[in-house]
């Protein structure tokens, strides 16, 4: 099993943003068939240090990754709207 998790520092960190972009990464649960396992968390700390919205998944294999990295909801709804609203985007993919 992979786990990929995903960190994003949002430009405008509002509480109107930071709910349209979890309820945005959520909304994959209902429509990417691969997921295995998604879990979204709004950061409760504020420090300088961290990221706003970690995003966790989790795939039955590596080549689900990559499928899900193209898959058309993701590709197509999912990455435009984090591009558009986040300063920065970091991952970590690993095997469990």
């Amino acid at each position: 099993m992979i786990t990929h998790i995903v960190l994003f520092k949002l430009e405008h960190p509002t509480v109107e943003n930071l709910t349209a972009t979890r309820d945005k990464l959520l909304s994959m649960g209902g429509n990417i068939d691969l997921l295995r396992c998604l879990e979204v968390g709004v950061d409760v700390i504020r420090s300088e240090r961290s990221y706003d919205i970690a995003l966790t998944t989790r795939f039955d294999s590596l080549e689900d990754l990559q499928a899900y990295q193209i898959h058309p909801y993701h590709a197509g709804n999912v990455v435009p709207h984090m591009k558009a609203v986040c300063t920065s985007i970091v991952a970590v993919d690993y095997e469990i």
